[in-house]
């Protein structure tokens, strides 16, 4: 009978790693520099995202820093199942959640509209002011623009003036539960919809203006164009850009919040990251807030996740 020889199935693996490798190095020469400019980048993400992922396991642990992470007591799901159970929950969640999706409905779609308004003008010199004016709220600082939404609003500010001539009760905006969420997502709005068109204006220059002298010929009117060339032109752009808002959907911008809310507010305002803030660093409980923090960046991953599957089976866009 036939002796057959065993087959050695970790050659191709091999000889694909080789191939691989014998690649990466003729990029390497070839793009030394760019390879170089990428290194910045890449420590940062390692020293600063990567490797504190280590510290999440204090959120299943009782987190002591005499013991270090390693010498605390393992506690399990005990931090998340206080997190769940406490009166705070469903007041943080809901809040995300509604904060998120305002800013989702009216501040995603406002520099896709700029972009294509600012691209329909023929004045070059009326073009170049509009996109200044809307850039520059964005090169503020945070603080700075806080204190500004803080002065517009109060009793005596701007806003409240002229408002007041309408029936308005000159009350402080920002101490009214009710009004914070349109104050926080009108600011987003006027903060970002200059810089974030960037993107899109980029996207609309790449698409071929052929296209556009032939509907032109065809009697197509100017809106018809937006519609049927603008608008698919830029949706792979688009879909790219709601992916990744997607995965910081509840990663609601703490900063401007806690700049912002009040205890009066609270109850409207209170997000899981100023939750975990206020846990974490002003009432020292470290383990808590990072079971909240993780809580909140499995919803995150979900719903990035979920965000790409859906643009890949429907108009095959994605991230991977």
């Amino acid at each position: 009978m036939a002796k057959f020889a065993a087959i050695d199935t970790t050659r191709p693996a091999q000889v694909k790693k080789s191939a691989f490798a014998a690649r990466f190095v003729r990029d390497f020469a070839l793009n030394k520099y760019l390879y170089l400019m990428m290194l910045p980048v890449i420590v940062y993400y390692i020293i600063f995202h990567y490797t504190p992922m280590y510290g999440a396991i204090i959120a299943f642990k009782e987190y002591s820093p005499a013991k270090g992470i390693t010498g605390s007591e393992w506690v399990g799901l005990a931090n998340f199942k206080d997190f769940f159970s406490t009166f705070y929950f469903w007041r943080i969640l809901k809040n995300t959640v509604i904060i998120s999706l305002l800013t989702l409905c009216f501040e995603f779609p406002a520099p896709i509209i700029l972009a294509i308004m600012i691209n329909e003008v023929r004045n070059q010199m009326f073009k170049r002011t509009v996109q200044s004016i809307t850039y520059m709220p964005y090169f503020i600082s945070l603080v700075v623009i806080c204190g500004m939404i803080k002065d517009f609003t109060n009793g005596g500010g701007m806003i409240n003036t002229f408002l007041s001539s309408f029936g308005y009760d000159g009350k402080a905006m920002l101490q009214k539960p009710d009004l914070f969420r349109a104050i926080y997502v009108i600011s987003e709005i006027w903060q970002k919809i200059g810089w974030e068109s960037i993107i899109y204006i980029a996207a609309l220059m790449s698409i071929d203006q052929e296209q556009y002298e032939a509907a032109r010929m065809d009697g197509a009117s100017r809106w018809k164009q937006i519609l049927y060339i603008t608008l698919p032109g830029i949706m792979p752009t688009i879909a790219i850009m709601f992916i990744l808002r997607m995965g910081n959907l509840l990663n609601v911008g703490f900063e401007k919040i806690i700049l912002l809310y009040n205890p009066a507010t609270y109850e409207t305002a209170d997000v899981i990251s100023s939750f975990v803030y206020r846990k974490g660093l002003l009432e020292f409980g470290w383990s808590y807030s990072s079971a909240v923090g993780l809580f909140n960046s499995v919803i995150n991953l979900v719903l990035l996740i979920s965000a790409n599957y859906i643009s890949r089976k429907v108009n095959e866009s994605s991230l991977w």
